[in-house]
């Protein structure tokens, strides 16, 4: 496991805020010279510890849509069950996000189409697929309150220095 110091955190957390940051920009604000700031940078890419760089896209701007949150319940709990649900989801790219989790329902997915009669049309193809949804829940998404990256530095315990 790659140990990580206190720049490498700073890096990061810059990294997931401001994603185009410029290199030199990146650099003076971690109180390093280019060379060595591109070098950790790389290296926590190398580790995985970095999967990609994206643009947050202001979708109410290009088109109408709707944002919605499915819990979903299978109707078996074998794996094979579980593996066939989330092949059946892969190729969906209405289902910008799946998280398996534990308690009441099996997955929260969440899904961007562009309108509810679009989303139900989704839900049908699961249902007519036969790929083991039992029962789902829909929570459509009235307005967007908090999004942003997840607070490393207390995730690690540690103090935030800026």
């Amino acid at each position: 496991m790659l140990k990580l110091d206190d720049r490498d955190l700073k890096i990061l957390a810059i990294l997931s805020r401001e994603g185009r940051i410029s290199k030199a920009e990146l650099a003076k604000r971690v109180n390093l010279s280019a060379a060595p700031a591109w070098e950790r940078m790389k290296r926590l890419e190398e580790a995985g510890l970095i999967t990609g760089y994206r643009a947050e896209i202001a979708l109410k701007k290009i088109a109408p849509h709707i944002t919605v949150f499915m819990a979903a319940e299978l109707e078996s709990h074998r794996a094979q069950d579980f593996h066939q649900f989330e092949r059946a989801l892969s190729p969906l790219d209405e289902v910008v996000a799946c998280w398996a989790v534990g308690g009441g329902f099996d997955y929260i997915l969440q899904i961007v189409t562009r309108d509810i009669d679009a989303y139900q049309r989704l839900v049908d193809e699961l249902l007519e697929a036969k790929v083991g949804l039992s029962r789902y829940f829909t929570y459509v998404v009235t307005k967007s309150v908090k999004l942003r990256p997840p607070p490393l530095v207390q995730l690690l315990g540690m103090q935030a220095q800026d």
